[in-house]
Order: C-alpha cells, then structure tokens, then sequence
C-alpha cells in the first residue's frame, strides 16, 4: 500500500492562481539575478518546479509558459497527473522520501529520483527500470544536519552509496541533493550549501562524473545558487500554498 496523504489529481483543489505567469516569471528573473551575482551563466541553475499538492491543470498552465520539469513527492498523487498530463512532453522528478513499496512505479514512470539514501533501493530501482527506458538520474541525497522525518546520508557515507550506485547500469548517478535546516541569514544557508558541495568535490576527486547539485528552495535559493545549485527546487514560489489537507 502507498504511504503519505491521501491527495489524488482528481480531488486536489485546483491552486493555480491567476498570478502563475507572473510567478514564473519572477523565479527565472531570481535565478538569473543569483547567478549573475554570483558570476554564472543563467542556463548553469536549472528551475525545477515542485508540484506536489498541485493540480494538473496548473501544471499544464506551467507547461504552457515553458516549464518543462516536475518534481512531485506522493505517488498516489503524481500518478494520475503523470497519465492526464502524458500528452504533453514533460520531465518528471521524484523527490519524496522513497520506500521499498515505491520503487517500481517510480522506476517506470519519473526520468529522475532526487532522493536516494539506501543501497537497496537503489537495486530495486535497477531491478525494475523498463529495458526500453534510457537509465534512471540519480541524486543521492545527503544529510547535512540531523532532523526527524527527512531522509538523506551522513557526508561520510555519500562516497561508499555513489559508487555503488554508479556500477548499476540502468541507473545513472547524477550527483547531489539536500534539504538543509532552515536558516536566517544568507551566509548560514549558503554554509550549508557548500557542505554539499565538499562532497560533490569528493566524488569528483574519486573519478564520478558527478554534475548535478539538487539545492535550494523559495526561501533560500540566491544562497543555494551562490553556492553552486544546478536544480533549485521551487513550489511556493510558483504555485503559491499549497491546499490544507
């Protein structure tokens, strides 16, 4: 049995605010004035738009604009969007937590998982990617402080998992994601941001071909870009709040 709530596409209330171009349009305008201060290239930060708790709809609105990730967290939710939205030519990120009961459904239909932090699942995930598919992106994502309820390794166990990840051929090691404590201020968010960064720095070190950095989020994404994101992550921001369950 799926776990988490109970939201499917038919009965998430329709959130899309008649402000989601303007929305849209200032994320990108964020991103670009991050990357520009912090002596990047704009298209270096990919927008990847979360949009658990979201309609189909609004995605579609989203799709329209140009956005073309998803990043969805629930797969008794994303699955019916995934099929009425299956017209359209979207890439569609898992970034919940990802349990054992989850695997094949996630390795049939997502082109990424952004949250891998076991060796086993990594295998089912391989065991079940369809042969027609090209591999599954991974992100192995990392721990940078203990907090209850968020998955992710240890920075001293990143190594060991990626490379075990990496000999899997119907899996393709991407690189890092994080989901870091909040923090006040912008030299604090991006000192967590940089621990990630050592460890991408490790693997790279190690011979992975490792490009890809899954930080930051609404609040803290000129911190996240600073440090070095590829994906930032952005929900709110987009699609205003989400529904109350």
């Amino acid at each position: 049995m799926l776990t988490g709530p109970q939201i499917s596409a038919d009965t998430v209330t329709d959130s899309a605010t008649p402000n989601l171009a303007n929305n849209w349009t200032q994320t990108r305008q964020r991103i670009a004035s991050a990357a520009s201060q912090s002596g990047r290239l704009c298209d270096s930060v990919k927008l990847l738009a979360i949009s658990k708790g979201h309609p189909a709809s609004a995605i579609r609105a989203l799709a329209a604009l140009g956005q073309h990730d998803f990043g969805e967290n629930y797969l008794q939710e994303a699955l019916p969007k995934l099929q009425e939205l299956q017209d359209l030519q979207l890439t569609w990120h898992y970034t919940g937590q990802l349990q054992g009961n989850k695997t094949r459904a996630v390795a049939e239909h997502f082109d990424w998982v952004h949250t891998l932090d076991r060796e086993r699942i990594a295998l089912r995930l391989n065991e079940q990617r369809p042969h027609y598919a090209p591999p599954l992106n991974i992100c192995v994502q990392v721990s940078l402080a203990p907090e209850a309820g968020k998955g992710g390794v240890p920075p001293e166990e990143v190594s060991s998992l990626a490379q075990k990840v990496a000999a899997l051929p119907k899996l393709k090691l991407r690189g890092l994601m994080c989901i870091p404590p909040p923090r006040d201020t912008f030299d604090e968010q991006r000192s967590l941001f940089e621990q990630l960064v050592a460890c991408q720095r490790q693997l790279l070190d190690a011979g992975l071909a490792v490009d890809t950095l899954s930080m930051g989020m609404s609040a803290d994404l000129e911190a996240a870009v600073a440090a070095g994101a590829t994906w930032v992550r952005i929900g709110t921001a987009l699609f205003g709040e989400r529904p109350k369950k």
